[in-house]
Protein backbone atom coordinates (compact mmCIF):
# COMPACT_ATOMS: atom_id res chain seq x y z
CA UNK A 1 0.00 0.00 0.00
CA UNK A 2 1.56 3.26 -1.00
CA UNK A 3 1.41 6.31 1.44
CA UNK A 4 0.62 9.14 -0.88
CA UNK A 5 -2.90 9.78 -1.75
CA UNK A 6 -3.77 10.64 -5.02
CA UNK A 7 -7.29 12.69 -6.17
CA UNK A 8 -7.47 13.70 -10.05
CA UNK A 9 -8.85 16.82 -11.82
CA UNK A 10 -10.35 15.21 -14.93
CA UNK A 11 -12.37 11.87 -15.80
CA UNK A 12 -10.95 11.34 -19.45
CA UNK A 13 -9.03 8.98 -21.34
CA UNK A 14 -6.08 10.17 -19.98
CA UNK A 15 -7.45 10.31 -16.38
CA UNK A 16 -9.00 6.83 -16.71
CA UNK A 17 -6.46 4.87 -17.38
CA UNK A 18 -4.06 6.09 -14.72
CA UNK A 19 -6.73 6.27 -12.05
CA UNK A 20 -7.73 2.67 -12.54
CA UNK A 21 -4.29 1.72 -12.49
CA UNK A 22 -2.80 3.28 -9.69
CA UNK A 23 -5.71 2.40 -7.47
CA UNK A 24 -4.53 -1.30 -8.54
CA UNK A 25 -1.40 -0.84 -7.80
CA UNK A 26 -2.61 0.27 -4.38
CA UNK A 27 -2.64 4.03 -4.11
CA UNK A 28 -5.78 5.33 -1.98
CA UNK A 29 -7.68 7.54 -4.40
CA UNK A 30 -9.52 10.78 -2.38
CA UNK A 31 -11.68 12.29 -4.88
CA UNK A 32 -11.94 12.39 -9.02
CA UNK A 33 -13.32 15.91 -10.08
CA UNK A 34 -15.04 16.26 -13.14
CA UNK A 35 -17.37 18.34 -14.88
CA UNK A 36 -19.47 15.30 -16.03
CA UNK A 37 -21.40 14.14 -13.28
CA UNK A 38 -21.78 10.33 -15.24
CA UNK A 39 -18.08 9.58 -16.58
CA UNK A 40 -17.09 11.26 -13.12
CA UNK A 41 -19.07 8.98 -10.73
CA UNK A 42 -18.28 6.01 -12.85
CA UNK A 43 -14.46 6.31 -12.63
CA UNK A 44 -14.97 7.51 -9.03
CA UNK A 45 -16.49 4.43 -8.06
CA UNK A 46 -14.60 1.93 -9.75
CA UNK A 47 -11.24 3.39 -7.69
CA UNK A 48 -13.62 3.60 -4.85
CA UNK A 49 -13.52 7.76 -4.27
CA UNK A 50 -15.55 10.18 -4.00
CA UNK A 51 -16.72 12.38 -7.25
CA UNK A 52 -17.30 16.20 -7.39
CA UNK A 53 -17.66 19.27 -9.67
CA UNK A 54 -15.62 21.11 -6.79
CA UNK A 55 -12.00 21.77 -7.86
CA UNK A 56 -11.38 21.49 -3.44
CA UNK A 57 -9.00 18.44 -2.81
CA UNK A 58 -8.87 17.14 0.84
CA UNK A 59 -5.31 17.41 2.81
CA UNK A 60 -4.99 13.69 2.56
CA UNK A 61 -4.42 14.14 -1.64
CA UNK A 62 -0.66 14.39 -1.76
CA UNK A 63 -0.84 13.82 -5.45
CA UNK A 64 -3.08 15.95 -7.36
CA UNK A 65 -3.29 14.60 -11.24
CA UNK A 66 -4.68 17.24 -13.78
CA UNK A 67 -5.63 15.67 -17.27
CA UNK A 68 -7.82 17.70 -18.87
CA UNK A 69 -8.33 18.94 -22.87
CA UNK A 70 -5.42 21.18 -23.47
CA UNK A 71 -7.64 24.29 -23.58
CA UNK A 72 -9.08 23.55 -19.77
CA UNK A 73 -5.59 23.43 -18.28
CA UNK A 74 -4.78 26.73 -17.76
CA UNK A 75 -8.05 27.57 -16.17
CA UNK A 76 -8.76 24.27 -14.51
CA UNK A 77 -5.35 24.81 -12.65
CA UNK A 78 -6.16 28.48 -11.46
CA UNK A 79 -8.83 27.16 -9.42
CA UNK A 80 -7.85 24.37 -7.80
CA UNK A 81 -7.51 24.72 -3.73
CA UNK A 82 -5.22 22.36 -2.34
CA UNK A 83 -3.09 21.84 0.35
CA UNK A 84 0.54 23.78 -0.19
CA UNK A 85 2.30 20.40 0.23
CA UNK A 86 0.60 18.41 -2.29
CA UNK A 87 2.10 17.76 -5.68
CA UNK A 88 0.22 19.09 -8.45
CA UNK A 89 1.18 17.23 -11.85
CA UNK A 90 -0.56 18.00 -15.44
CA UNK A 91 -0.10 15.09 -18.32
CA UNK A 92 -0.02 17.36 -20.84
CA UNK A 93 2.55 16.16 -24.02
CA UNK A 94 3.38 20.04 -25.11
CA UNK A 95 2.22 22.83 -22.09
CA UNK A 96 5.10 23.77 -19.62
CA UNK A 97 5.82 24.09 -16.28
CA UNK A 98 4.85 28.08 -17.09
CA UNK A 99 0.96 27.15 -17.21
CA UNK A 100 0.57 26.35 -12.98
CA UNK A 101 -0.07 29.60 -10.74
CA UNK A 102 2.74 30.87 -9.21
CA UNK A 103 1.47 30.05 -5.54
CA UNK A 104 1.73 26.26 -6.20
CA UNK A 105 5.07 24.79 -4.35
CA UNK A 106 5.28 21.82 -5.79
CA UNK A 107 4.31 20.89 -9.69
CA UNK A 108 5.22 18.58 -12.46
CA UNK A 109 3.96 17.12 -15.66
CA UNK A 110 3.17 13.47 -15.86
CA UNK A 111 3.05 13.02 -19.58
CA UNK A 112 2.85 9.47 -20.80
CA UNK A 113 4.04 8.93 -24.19
CA UNK A 114 0.92 6.64 -25.25
CA UNK A 115 -2.40 6.55 -27.07
CA UNK A 116 -5.38 6.35 -24.78
CA UNK A 117 -9.32 5.44 -25.82
CA UNK A 118 -12.05 4.71 -23.29
CA UNK A 119 -12.44 1.54 -22.19
CA UNK A 120 -9.25 0.29 -23.62
CA UNK A 121 -6.62 -1.78 -20.93
CA UNK A 122 -3.69 0.07 -21.40
CA UNK A 123 -0.37 -1.74 -20.63
CA UNK A 124 2.41 0.41 -18.37
CA UNK A 125 4.69 -1.97 -18.31
CA UNK A 126 8.14 0.00 -19.62
CA UNK A 127 5.57 2.51 -20.68
CA UNK A 128 7.30 5.87 -20.94
CA UNK A 129 7.03 8.43 -18.10
CA UNK A 130 8.14 12.13 -19.30
CA UNK A 131 8.52 13.53 -16.51
CA UNK A 132 9.68 17.75 -15.65
CA UNK A 133 8.99 19.35 -12.51
CA UNK A 134 9.75 22.08 -10.49
CA UNK A 135 11.72 20.85 -7.36
CA UNK A 136 13.60 17.72 -6.08
CA UNK A 137 10.39 16.63 -3.87
CA UNK A 138 8.11 16.35 -6.73
CA UNK A 139 10.53 14.86 -9.27
CA UNK A 140 10.78 12.07 -6.48
CA UNK A 141 7.38 11.70 -5.59
CA UNK A 142 6.28 11.52 -9.35
CA UNK A 143 8.84 8.92 -10.31
CA UNK A 144 7.90 6.98 -7.76
CA UNK A 145 4.75 7.40 -8.44
CA UNK A 146 5.53 6.29 -12.20
CA UNK A 147 7.68 3.32 -11.61
CA UNK A 148 5.30 1.80 -8.98
CA UNK A 149 2.75 0.95 -12.05
CA UNK A 150 5.84 -0.04 -14.18
CA UNK A 151 6.71 2.87 -16.14
CA UNK A 152 9.91 4.30 -17.41
CA UNK A 153 10.91 7.66 -15.66
CA UNK A 154 12.88 9.97 -18.15
CA UNK A 155 13.25 13.31 -16.60
CA UNK A 156 13.76 15.97 -19.23
CA UNK A 157 13.26 20.12 -20.35
CA UNK A 158 10.29 21.07 -21.78
CA UNK A 159 11.77 21.51 -25.43
CA UNK A 160 12.61 18.22 -25.38
CA UNK A 161 9.23 17.30 -24.12
CA UNK A 162 7.28 19.18 -26.68
CA UNK A 163 9.65 17.53 -29.45
CA UNK A 164 8.58 13.69 -28.43
CA UNK A 165 5.29 14.55 -28.56
CA UNK A 166 5.41 15.95 -31.96
CA UNK A 167 7.59 12.78 -32.86
CA UNK A 168 4.47 10.90 -31.54
CA UNK A 169 1.83 12.71 -33.52
CA UNK A 170 4.01 11.71 -36.69
CA UNK A 171 4.02 8.37 -34.59
CA UNK A 172 0.00 8.02 -33.73
CA UNK A 173 -1.90 10.31 -34.66
CA UNK A 174 -0.93 10.68 -38.75
CA UNK A 175 -0.37 6.70 -39.05
CA UNK A 176 -3.89 6.38 -37.86
CA UNK A 177 -5.06 8.23 -40.35
CA UNK A 178 -2.91 6.75 -42.85
CA UNK A 179 -4.67 3.50 -41.79
CA UNK A 180 -8.25 5.70 -42.10
CA UNK A 181 -7.53 6.42 -45.35
CA UNK A 182 -6.25 3.11 -46.15
CA UNK A 183 -9.47 1.21 -45.36
CA UNK A 184 -11.55 3.85 -47.51
CA UNK A 185 -9.60 2.61 -50.06
CA UNK A 186 -10.06 -1.11 -49.49
CA UNK A 187 -13.95 -0.93 -49.63
CA UNK A 188 -13.85 0.63 -52.62
CA UNK A 189 -12.68 -2.75 -54.14
CA UNK A 190 -15.17 -4.29 -51.97
CA UNK A 191 -12.87 -5.62 -49.06
CA UNK A 192 -13.41 -4.89 -45.59
CA UNK A 193 -10.40 -3.20 -43.14
CA UNK A 194 -9.43 -7.01 -42.11
CA UNK A 195 -8.02 -7.59 -45.27
CA UNK A 196 -4.90 -5.35 -44.49
CA UNK A 197 -4.91 -6.80 -40.86
CA UNK A 198 -1.50 -9.06 -41.35
CA UNK A 199 0.74 -6.26 -43.79
CA UNK A 200 -0.31 -3.79 -40.79
CA UNK A 201 1.53 -5.93 -38.34
CA UNK A 202 4.19 -7.14 -40.13
CA UNK A 203 4.77 -3.43 -41.62
CA UNK A 204 5.48 -2.29 -37.50
CA UNK A 205 6.66 -5.01 -36.59
CA UNK A 206 9.88 -4.48 -39.22
CA UNK A 207 10.07 -0.98 -37.71
CA UNK A 208 10.72 -1.97 -34.03
CA UNK A 209 13.05 -5.01 -34.98
CA UNK A 210 15.28 -2.97 -38.01
CA UNK A 211 14.07 0.49 -37.70
CA UNK A 212 11.81 2.33 -39.86
CA UNK A 213 14.41 4.00 -42.28
CA UNK A 214 15.63 0.17 -43.16
CA UNK A 215 12.26 -1.03 -43.96
CA UNK A 216 10.48 1.13 -46.91
CA UNK A 217 9.41 -0.79 -49.20
CA UNK A 218 7.02 -0.01 -52.32
CA UNK A 219 7.06 2.31 -55.89
CA UNK A 220 8.24 5.57 -54.19
CA UNK A 221 11.53 3.88 -52.35
CA UNK A 222 12.30 2.90 -55.83
CA UNK A 223 10.98 5.58 -57.77
CA UNK A 224 8.25 3.60 -59.50
CA UNK A 225 6.97 6.42 -61.64
CA UNK A 226 5.05 3.54 -63.89
CA UNK A 227 2.88 2.42 -60.73
CA UNK A 228 3.10 6.11 -58.88
CA UNK A 229 1.34 7.32 -62.31
CA UNK A 230 -1.33 4.33 -61.95
CA UNK A 231 -2.22 4.83 -58.37
CA UNK A 232 -2.95 8.01 -58.67
CA UNK A 233 -5.13 7.72 -61.42
CA UNK A 234 -7.04 5.51 -59.01
CA UNK A 235 -7.10 8.09 -56.88
CA UNK A 236 -8.90 10.64 -58.82
CA UNK A 237 -12.25 9.93 -57.20
CA UNK A 238 -10.38 12.13 -54.17
CA UNK A 239 -7.92 15.18 -55.25
CA UNK A 240 -7.13 15.72 -51.34
CA UNK A 241 -6.07 12.04 -51.38
CA UNK A 242 -4.34 12.14 -54.52
CA UNK A 243 -2.36 15.37 -52.60
CA UNK A 244 -1.26 13.38 -49.74
CA UNK A 245 -0.40 10.40 -52.27
CA UNK A 246 1.82 12.84 -53.93
CA UNK A 247 3.22 14.69 -51.13
CA UNK A 248 4.38 11.42 -49.58
CA UNK A 249 5.73 9.75 -52.61
CA UNK A 250 7.67 13.18 -52.99
CA UNK A 251 8.82 12.97 -49.17
CA UNK A 252 9.75 9.08 -49.67
CA UNK A 253 12.04 9.73 -53.02
CA UNK A 254 13.68 12.53 -51.05
CA UNK A 255 14.81 11.07 -48.83
CA UNK A 256 16.22 7.82 -50.03
CA UNK A 257 18.12 10.18 -52.24
CA UNK A 258 19.79 11.74 -49.47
Amino acid sequence: MYQNNISFAGAGRVAEALCKELFHAGYKIDIVVSESEVSGKALAGSCKASWSRDLLFPVTSKVIIVAVPDRNLEKVLESIRCSNEAVVAHTAGSIGLDVFPEHFGHKGILYPLQTFSKGRKINFIDLPFLLECSDDISAAILKTLAESIGGEVHLLDAEQRRILHLSAVFACNFTNHMLTLSKNVALRAGFTFDILTELIKETFSKAIDSGPENSQTGPAVRNDQNTIKKHLELLSFSPEMQKIYNDMTLSIIEYYKK
